[in-house]
């Protein structure tokens, strides 16, 4: 049986909550997919995160890694394309650091493409009646950081796939703001997608004016 790694964050930036653990929970409580579904909750630390990704690869040996993360302001459920070798905080993170124009990985390729069939994943989402779209950067902030890191770590894994999602404010965190927002459970249902479409599609589509083929 395949073995897939899901993992969302810690809360951050004030939130009380992070909607990327929630929804990984909520997934992995009810998941009865063709996979063992493996979950951690990662530190939104800079100097943290990597080797604790890092740890649970190890550990898992998983086929499939799958990273979540937050992204505030954002109206759908959005998978990302590239992750670039470039740590540039806009604010701190949890550990108080701010890195300016670090790499992620000394040495490292100045980017790393999904290996997720990105496309596919958003075309099942869609089916699925969750808004989603593909996203063409990941930020400079700890979420491109464990992007980088998921697919770096991968290349020793030959056959292994990874990639990062991004999901919207739950309804909670965005009252009395003016930002979209996504129940969990709608989250959770566009992570399961993502999740099957991994599992089951080795090429991805090519999506076009709102067609699949």
């Amino acid at each position: 049986m395949a073995v897939v790694l899901l993992t969302g964050f810690e809360p951050f930036g004030g939130q009380a909550v992070n909607p990327s653990w929630q929804a990984v929970q909520l997934l992995a409580s009810h998941w009865d997919g063709p996979a063992e579904l493996v979950t951690l909750e990662l530190p939104v630390d800079f100097r943290t995160a990597g080797p604790a990704l890092a740890d649970a690869i190890a550990s898992a040996q998983p086929d499939v890694v799958i990273a979540v993360g937050q992204a505030g302001g954002r109206p759908d459920v959005t998978v990302e394309r590239v992750a670039i070798n470039v740590d540039d905080a806009r604010i701190p993170d949890n550990g108080g650091y701010a890195p300016v124009d670090e790499p992620v990985v000394d040495g490292g390729p100045a980017a790393y493409f999904s290996t997720l069939p990105v496309k596919a994943c958003v075309a099942a989402m869609t089916e699925a009646g969750v808004p989603a779209s593909v996203s063409q950067t990941a930020g400079t902030f700890v979420c491109n950081h464990v992007f980088y890191r998921v697919v770096h770590e991968l290349t020793a894994r030959p056959g292994a796939r990874g990639g990062f999602v991004h999901v919207p404010f739950t309804p909670e965190q965005a009252a009395g703001t003016r930002h979209p927002s996504m129940s969990l459970e709608a989250v959770a249902a566009g992570l399961d997608a993502v999740v099957r479409t991994t599992l089951s599609t080795t090429d991805d589509l090519r999506v076009t004016g709102g067609t699949t083929h």
